[in-house]
């Protein structure tokens, strides 16, 4: 028997809202998680240009957001729920003084993670957004990979339990090619060598290298302990334009700045 003209109306209304309720058209994608992510600063609220050496960074993981402020270290607390984030008061931080324009952008950023209220991810970039949804905080996506790249080391294990910084006059660098080579100078030698990555596992073969004896105390021992320190790389972190190298029981092998950063 053929529904009455008012009751398929009625019928074909319900199954339009039921059909808008359950596919909003205007419905925000997930946003996704910042757990295990590492980010630089591009630009704070109001635009103006970054100032100083060090980047700012911020890293997500284990309920923690940390990084450098482009002075100091900072950590602190962080809630994350669906696009929603709360970061908790700052807990301890290094003490370094850094210039005036330094230390009131370092003031600004962190005002700027603690105001904020939730977070979106546009062109692979994350911003950070206030109550307001107004753009506090923009943030490029940390790159980690090391092809193409040139490194200067500014402090290595010595292998007696001890990090150092290198001798003056000196310069260690590592060069890495697409083709699985590193390369560059161990302070005296040029040098030569092979590595893998896979995510943040990083090897070296032993290091092929020329045979010059250099004059000057400490160069050759340097040289030394820095090939020697390659063989035990297990794992890297990149931060802005910082890379630590860690053994397996995340003791620190290699300190190195990005060349021209």
């Amino acid at each position: 028997m053929p529904l009455r003209p008012w009751f398929a109306a009625l019928a074909l209304a319900c199954t339009m809202i039921m059909t808008n309720c359950s596919s909003p058209p205007n419905a925000s994608p997930q946003a996704p998680s910042l757990e295990g992510t590492s980010w630089v600063l591009s630009s704070l609220l109001g635009g103006a240009a970054l100032v100083g050496e060090q980047r700012i960074t911020a890293q997500f993981a284990d309920g923690r957001v940390s990084g450098s402020d482009g002075c100091n270290r900072y950590a602190a607390p962080v809630t994350l729920s669906g696009s929603s984030i709360n970061v908790g008061p700052r807990g301890p931080s290094t003490l370094m003084a850094c210039p005036p324009a330094v230390m009131r952008q370092a003031d600004a950023f962190l005002a700027a993670m603690i105001a904020a209220r939730s977070y979106q991810v546009v062109d692979g970039r994350l911003e950070l957004l206030g109550g307001d949804r107004a753009v506090l905080a923009t943030f490029e996506a940390q790159s980690t990979s090391l092809v193409g790249t040139t490194w200067s080391v500014v402090a290595l294990n010595n292998g007696r339990g001890a990090v150092t910084g290198i001798e003056s006059e000196t310069s260690l660098t590592m060069l890495f090619a697409a083709d699985g080579k590193v390369s560059g100078s161990g302070g005296c030698n040029q040098y030569t060598a092979n590595w893998t990555q896979e995510g943040s596992s990083l090897r070296f073969s032993p290091a092929a290298s020329t045979r010059r004896m250099c004059p000057g105390e400490g160069i050759m021992e340097q040289e030394q302990a820095f090939f020697t320190a390659m063989q035990t790389v297990a794992t890297m972190r990149f931060e802005g334009d910082r890379l630590e190298m860690r053994t397996a029981d995340d003791a620190l092998a290699l300190m190195l700045t990005r060349s021209g950063s």
